[in-house]
């Protein structure tokens, strides 16, 4: 079962406030009735300032009533309204350490994904289109070290954003009329990694 936040405030604001019993207030936060009770004979939360669940859209004070009249009834948490907070659309920060694993992110997408434009593969990288030119070219300063490897084991994407702009990609190629690309077999892989 779902506790409500700050559970221990909660809990002060519960005694404070209302006429629930102990077995009540610890259910719905989550405590031991013993600690409710020494939380009502101030031997525990002393400084804590309680925390108001009818405010802070947690529970109704219809509920509360009814649970109040009811000493055997149980209070239930309010379902959470708020959707899940997207990633803001923009740039993407990359950490120091994983940004010279760029362009061996670039080089894989290149190869096993053609259909992406160099737009949508700045974007899930977080790079230029200079760069991505300068690994496809073979004139980028470090590209006899670029081995093509995974941007979602690198860290540099999650499968969900790369899946989704590979999805993207297909979908614009069916609309123009083209093929979609079918990626690299094995061998092809090996012989363009033993040509770099």
């Amino acid at each position: 079962m779902p506790l409500p936040l700050m559970p221990k405030a909660t809990a002060v604001w519960l005694i404070e406030k209302t006429a629930l019993t102990f077995e009540q207030i610890a259910d719905f936060c989550g405590l031991h009735p013993l600690e409710v009770q020494a939380i009502a004979d101030g031997e525990v939360a002393q400084g804590i300032v309680g925390y108001d669940p009818v405010a802070n859209h947690q529970v109704t004070l219809e509920e509360i009533r009814r649970c109040e009249a009811d000493p055997t009834a149980r209070l239930t948490l309010l379902p959470v309204s708020n959707p899940v907070p997207r990633r803001a659309r923009g740039a993407r920060y990359t950490p120091v350490a994983k940004r010279n694993d760029r362009p061996d992110a670039i080089a894989f997408l290149l190869r096993n994904f053609p259909q992406l434009s160099d737009a949508q593969i700045s974007k899930l990288l977080g790079t230029t289109k200079e760069t991505i030119h300068k690994v496809r070219d073979r004139a980028h300063w470090n590209s006899a070290n670029i081995k093509p490897r995974d941007p979602v084991i690198l860290g540099l994407c999650s499968q969900t954003d790369l899946h989704a702009m590979v999805t993207q990609a297909n979908e614009r190629l069916a609309r123009e009329g083209q093929a979609v690309p079918p990626p690299p077999s094995p061998e092809q892989m090996r012989e363009e990694d033993e040509a770099a």
